[in-house]
């Protein structure tokens, strides 16, 4: 019995080994291209999703990866067929990507790119600064990642709401559900923040219609992936006010060419893709508990759903 280490992103052999042989003694585990025999591999453990890399894995049982997003796993052709996949994730939510999510958009409430601006102008001028409780955040998404944000921003006082493809009766904000909500929730968000799974649904929502439909000098975080927002309208919106600011930890392509307007744009924050950033001890602890689960025969925590694509 034998787990496969595939292009991990976080860590060494030797840091996950620690974990998992601590539960396990008696998994194996390897880290590719040292693969060995395929047919002992029984977990895949996946970083990136370049599955066309791997020989074909005949008794593979699990597949857990530390990817947010799953697209690029069930897109790929390799990907194995009926192998249950899920996601490294703790169910309360991520504390690097909820500190970067407030930490966003603070930085948009407080205005901070227009002085960052005003900076390189040289020039001293105040903005009239509104309160929490009158700044309207919108959460593009409302599930495991998002949930953490709109707990700590309600602390702080803001008026959040989500808008979501399904009701949330639970929820402690207004959820607002599918293409029928869609247009009553931009209207009353002025910093949409976008955490949307990526799918053929979602590819490109953030348009110029969506933009023309927020509060003039709104503004955008997209934690998602780059293809949700269609950049030339994205810019167009920009220039003529109706957005005052953005902010993209993802781009389409990844990484952003260096002749992208992206980059010069004065009203856009560019960062590289940095939005999560767990370390082996929290990821690891989950995909230990599905490992459990799955030998117990038991429901896997953050399971993914390939005809949902998350």
């Amino acid at each position: 019995m034998a787990l496969l280490m595939f292009n991990s992103l976080r860590g060494k052999l030797e840091d996950w080994s620690v974990f998992i042989n601590a539960a396990y003694p008696e998994l194996e585990i390897r880290e590719w291209p040292e693969i060995g025999n395929p047919e002992d591999i029984d977990y895949l453990v996946i970083g990136r999703p370049s599955l066309q890399e791997l020989p074909p894995l005949p008794n593979l049982k699990l597949m857990l990866t530390m990817l947010a997003g799953v697209e690029g796993i069930y897109n790929n052709p390799a990907c194995p067929e009926g192998i249950p996949l899920v996601k490294g994730e703790p169910t309360s939510g991520d504390p690097s990507l909820t500190e970067y999510g407030v930490t966003h958009v603070l930085r948009h409430h407080r205005n901070l790119p227009t002085y960052q601006e005003q900076q390189r102008q040289h020039l001293w001028q105040p903005i009239e600064q509104i309160s929490a409780s009158e700044r309207r955040v919108g959460m593009l998404g409302y599930g495991t990642m998002s949930k953490p944000i709109v707990d700590v921003l309600l602390g702080m006082n803001f008026d959040v709401a989500a808008w979501a493809r399904t009701p949330k009766p639970d929820a402690p904000i207004d959820i607002f559900t599918g293409p029928e909500g869609f247009d009553d929730f931009l209207s009353r968000t002025d910093i949409a923040v976008c955490l949307l799974p990526f799918t053929p649904e979602t590819n490109g929502i953030l348009d110029a219609g969506v933009f023309a439909k927020m509060p003039k000098g709104a503004s955008i975080i997209n934690l998602g992936r780059g293809g949700h927002i269609v950049s030339d309208d994205l810019v167009a919106a920009l220039d003529s006010g109706q957005l005052s600011s953005a902010t993209l930890d993802v781009t389409e392509p990844e990484p952003l060419p260096e002749d992208s307007p992206l980059w010069d744009h004065p009203a856009i924050t560019i960062l590289p893709h940095v939005a999560r950033r767990p370390p082996v001890g929290q990821i690891a602890p989950q995909f230990i508990e599905n490992i459990r689960r799955f030998e117990a025969g038991e429901p896997l925590l953050q399971q993914t759903d390939k005809d949902l694509g998350y």
